[in-house]
C-alpha cells in the first residue's frame, strides 16, 4: 500500500473572504503543498513541486517578479528540491506556478501529466498563458517530449462515484482523476489502498469547508477560474465521495493533513 505524505512547501497569506463565501477579512496563513511518495516501479514519486525559489530569487521575467511581489510566498524548510533531491516520476496536477516551479530541478525524472492540458498551454499565446498563470520559464526546455500523457494509460471508473479515471502506472494503486474548473488540464489523484481511497484533490478548491459546505468563493477568486461552472460540479463530485466514506486532502487548505 501507498503511503503519500503532503509536506508544506511554502505560506502565503489571504483574506478568508476571499477564498470562502461568507468568511471573515481575517487573514489565512495557506500553505502549498506537494505529494511525496514511494512506489515499486515508478520509484521516488511526486505530486506537483510546490514553490521553489525559482519563483523568488535569479532571472525572471517582469511578470514573474510582479506575481511574486503580489502573492509573497515564504518557503519553508521542506521546500524542493532541499528536501528530495533524487526523485524518478513526477505527476503534474496542472501548470500553475506553485504547482511547477522546481520542475527544472529534476532534469532526469519522468513527468506525468494531463496531455490535453500540456497541449493547449504550450500552444495557446503568451497573453493567454499569462492570464491563465502559466509561465513557460518554470517548464523544462524538454517538457513536452518528456510528458507522458495520463490519457495513454488504461481508462478505468474511480471508485464512490468519481466518474472516469486513468490507472497512472497501470497496477491500480495510482488514479489520475480529471476534476475541471481551476485550470485546463487540472487533475487529482486518488490512492485506492487502505480502509478508504484518498483523493489529493490539488486546487479543485482552497478549503474543504468550501467543499463541503458549498461555499466555494464568488468574485474575485472566480477570474482565476478556467471554468467556475464545472469548477462548482467537480465540489459536488468531491462532496459527495467524501460523504460516501472517501478520504480528501487540498493542496492550499490550512487544516492539518490527517
Amino acid at each position: 500500500m501507498l503511503r503519500p505524505e503532503f509536506p508544506n512547501s511554502a505560506f502565503v497569506s489571504a483574506p478568508e473572504r476571499l477564498i470562502l463565501r461568507g468568511g471573515s477579512w481575517a487573514s489565512l496563513k495557506i500553505p502549498v503543498r506537494y505529494g511525496l511518495f514511494d512506489h515499486p516501479s515508478a520509484g521516488r514519486c511526486l505530486i506537483d513541486t510546490g514553490y521553489s525559489s525559482r519563483v523568488m530569487t535569479g532571472r525572471r521575467s517582469l511578470a514573474m517578479r510582479l506575481y511574486a511581489s503580489i502573492l509573497n510566498p515564504r518557503l519553508t524548510a521542506k521546500a524542493l528540491p532541499g528536501a528530495a533531491p533524487k526523485v524518478d516520476t513526477i505527476l503534474l496536477s496542472h501548470l500553475h506556478a506553485d504547482h511547477v516551479s522546481a520542475l527544472k530541478d529534476y532534469p532526469d525524472a519522468a513527468i506525468h501529466a494531463d496531455g490535453d492540458g500540456v497541449d493547449y498551454f504550450l500552444s495557446c499565446g503568451a497573453r493567454k498563458r499569462l492570464e491563465k498563470g502559466c509561465f513557460l520559464e518554470l517548464l523544462p526546455e524538454d517538457f513536452r517530449a518528456r510528458v507522458r500523457p495520463f490519457q495513454d494509460n488504461p481508462s478505468v471508473d474511480a471508485p464512490l462515484g468519481l466518474g472516469k479515471a486513468w490507472d497512472v502506472f497501470a497496477d491500480g494503486s495510482v488514479l489520475a482523476v480529471p476534476l475541471p474548473g481551476h485550470m485546463r488540464g487540472h487533475t487529482g489523484f486518488l490512492f485506492t489502498g487502505g480502509e478508504a481511497p484518498l483523493l489529493y484533490a490539488a486546487d479543485a478548491d482552497w478549503l474543504r469547508t468550501a467543499i463541503m459546505e458549498a461555499r466555494a468563493p464568488g468574485f474575485p477568486a472566480t477570474m482565476i477560474l478556467d471554468n467556475p461552472h464545472a469548477a462548482r460540479q467537480t465540489d459536488d463530485r468531491i462532496r459527495a465521495f467524501v460523504e460516501a466514506g472517501g478520504r480528501l486532502v487540498l493542496c492550499h487548505d490550512p487544516e492539518p493533513v490527517a
